[in-house]
C-alpha cells in the first residue's frame, strides 16, 4: 500500500552543525572549517573515503606507523563516501599501499577537532585519494554536534505522520548515535551514501510514497535534491555554496526548523 510522505535529510551540516579540519600532506598545513566534498570536486580523480572505526584503535598504534600497516593490521574496512568519478576500492587500496601517511597524520587532525570542539557528539577521520599520481593530497576529520532546533524539527515532522530517514555519507557509528537520540530507527537509516546511492535512495522512496521531500546542504546531495518531489537545501552550517547546488534544489532555508513549515503545506 503506498504511503503518504517521506522527508529524507543529510546529517552532516543538515542536521548537524560539523567542524572540518583537512591536513595538506604535501605542505603538513592544518586547514580549519574546511568542505571535504569541495576538496573532492576540485580534481576529477578524486575519492573521499571513509575508514572504518579506526578511531577505536589508533591510541594503541606508534605515531609513525604507516597508514597502510594500521589498515591491514586492524583489517579495517574502507569505504567511498564520495567521488569525482567512479572509484573501485581496489584503487583506494592501492593508493595507500603506495602512501607514506603515518598516524601522526591523523592524530594530528583528529586533536584539531577534538581541541576546538568540546563536547561534539562524535569524532571521525577519513582521507583524500587522488588517482593522478596515485597519492593522498589531504587526511580529514570531522566533528559533530547536533543542532539546538533539529530535535524538534524531526519530531514535529514524525507528528505529521511522516516517515523520516537519513541518507548520509557518514560512517553508521555516527549515525546510530544520531539516529538513536532522534528517535530514528535504524532501519530508516542509510550510511556511507554517495551522491548516486542518495539519488537511488529518493527514486526507491517515490515507488511507495505519494511525496517524498530531501533536505540537503553538500554538493553530494545534489542528484538527491533533483530526483525529490522537494528538494529543500538548508545554509544554516554557512558554507560557501556552489550556484549548481542551489539550482538543484526547489526551496532554500536558513533554518533546519523551517522545514517543518514546508511539510505541513505539502
Amino acid at each position: 500500500m503506498e504511503k503518504g510522505l517521506a522527508v529524507v535529510f543529510d546529517s552532516a551540516g543538515t542536521l548537524m552543525r560539523m567542524f572540518r579540519v583537512a591536513k595538506e600532506y604535501s605542505t603538513g598545513m592544518i586547514i580549519q572549517d574546511v568542505q571535504t566534498t569541495l576538496l573532492v570536486s576540485q580534481a576529477p580523480t578524486r575519492a573521499l573515503v571513509v575508514i572504518r572505526s579506526w578511531l577505536d584503535h589508533i591510541d594503541n598504534c606508534a605515531p609513525d606507523m604507516l597508514l597502510h600497516e594500521f589498515v591491514e593490521h586492524y583489517n579495517i574496512d574502507i569505504r567511498i563516501s564520495c567521488a569525482s568519478r567512479p572509484f573501485e576500492l581496489d584503487d583506494v587500496h592501492s593508493i595507500i599501499q603506495k602512501s607514506d601517511i603515518r598516524i601522526i597524520d591523523v592524530l594530528d587532525v583528529v586533536s584539531t577537532v577534538r581541541g576546538h570542539c568540546p563536547g561534539i557528539s562524535f569524532v571521525a577521520a577519513g582521507i583524500i585519494v587522488d588517482s593522478d599520481g596515485m597519492h593522498v593530497p589531504y587526511v580529514l576529520s570531522t566533528g559533530g554536534k547536533i543542532y539546538s532546533n533539529t530535535p524538534k524539527t524531526i519530531s514535529s515532522i514524525m507528528d505529521m505522520g511522516a516517515d523520516v530517514y537519513i541518507a548520509s555519507g557518514d560512517d553508521y557509528p555516527s549515525l546510530e548515535l544520531l539516529a538513536s537520540s532522534l528517535s530514528i530507527p535504524m532501519s530508516n537509516v542509510f550510511g556511507i551514501a554517495t551522491t548516486r546511492d542518495k539519488e537511488r535512495i529518493i527514486n526507491e522512496l517515490k515507488e511507495n510514497h505519494q511525496s517524498v521531500v530531501m533536505v540537503g546542504d553538500g554538493v553530494n546531495d545534489i542528484l538527491a535534491l533533483k530526483a525529490a518531489d522537494v528538494g529543500i537545501m538548508t545554509v544554516q552550517q554557512g558554507d560557501e555554496s556552489p550556484p549548481a547546488l542551489r539550482d538543484a534544489a526547489d526551496m532554500v532555508v536558513d533554518n533546519i526548523f523551517d522545514v517543518v513549515g514546508i511539510v505541513s503545506d505539502i
